[in-house]
């Protein structure tokens, strides 16, 4: 193959990405204590690890695009997409760490047909949680207790009695859960997410604590358009899903969700003294990323050599290379 006749996807298998920081106020430091994260908020309460959406855009960080967004490399090049090429540059996911020191607002999302029809052409926003820490108190706001109605949900939210209506349940390290359009949620204090969601930012706040932002002003509710999506049926207790560990040389791997929008996979790579190897194979539909939550390792690709740690984020293009990562490390790895 001549140099002339190498496509993009040839020269550059993977590569790092720097994310966006949010610094909304129930937030804390654990992202730059925990993931090393050199972002100028505080708090830091997410990071948008792969992202491009426009209130909080990933940047390259290695390779011949380092520096420019990612939003604009794919523009450039659609075909890191595979079926999902856009002219806009837009990947049909975000993926997020989130460190919940204080409780979030109790939330729901629209889904697709409504965010199209009432927020400007929007995707609607079904997420998936990994709980990557958790404190012993920690928990999670997933449903209403019982049956509801929106009026009696609109009195509830005047009288102070809304708190009532939500189902509380504790969580632990490691466990997952899937959050569809419609659900009243809420993370609880303590937790430490990664986070995989479709490609939006549409969140109807519905209670806030009488919290104020550092210019004393109380968050902005949604509570109008929060009524018009809920899901007002009970919601049974969320179980974990059933998750089973397949071996291959120097990796084990397990399915954490897979939904019509994502598949989010556990790897954890254990290649002893690196004199052994994982592969990671390329696929020509559709791009992959890695976001590693514990240990470090090298990635190989295309003669292009990359130390990974805790904390960094890797986008795979769509292609038909492949990647050889060595180390002692665990990684989230999405597609879709």
């Amino acid at each position: 193959m001549t140099n002339e006749s190498l496509k993009l996807n040839d020269t550059e298998s993977f590569f790092l990405l720097k994310p966006a920081g949010q610094d909304y106020l129930w937030g804390g430091s654990r992202l730059k204590d925990d993931f090393g994260k050199n972002l100028p908020q505080t708090p830091l309460a997410e990071t948008w690890e792969c992202s491009t959406h426009e209130n909080g855009l990933s940047v390259v960080d290695s390779g011949e695009h380092a520096g420019r967004t990612l939003k604009n490399v794919l523009k450039e090049h659609p075909e890191m997409l595979g079926r999902h090429a856009n002219r806009n540059g837009d990947i049909p996911i975000l993926i997020k760490l989130i460190d919940a020191k204080e409780d979030l607002s109790v939330q729901v999302h629209p889904d697709d047909e409504f965010a199209r029809t009432f927020e400007n052409g929007s995707l609607g926003k079904t997420e998936m949680w990994y709980i990557l820490d958790a404190e012993k108190d920690s928990e999670i706001i997933y449903g209403f207790s019982r049956k509801t109605t929106p009026e009696e949900v609109g009195e509830s939210l005047s009288d102070g009695s809304f708190p009532s209506l939500l189902q509380h349940y504790p969580i632990e390290k490691n466990q997952v859960y899937y959050v569809s359009p419609g659900t009243v949620h809420a993370v609880g204090k303590g937790a430490l997410i990664a986070e995989v969601q479709e490609n939006s930012d549409i969140t109807y706040r519905m209670y806030d604590y009488d919290r104020v932002d550092k210019n004393g002003k109380k968050r902005d509710l949604h509570i109008k358009k929060a009524l018009k999506i809920l899901d007002y049926e009970p919601k049974s207790e969320p179980r974990q899903p059933i998750r089973v560990l397949r071996y291959t040389p120097g990796c084990a791997s397990e399915i954490l969700c897979r939904c019509k929008y994502f598949q989010a996979e556990r790897l954890l790579i254990n290649t002893g003294d690196y004199n052994k190897s994982m592969n990671l194979s390329a696929l020509p539909e559709t791009f992959q990323v890695l976001l590693c939550i514990r240990g470090r390792a090298v990635m190989t690709g295309c003669g292009i050599e990359v130390p990974v740690q805790k904390g960094d984020c890797v986008f795979l293009p769509a292609g038909k290379y492949e990647t050889v990562i060595q180390g002692e490390a665990d990684f989230v790895k999405v597609r879709c």
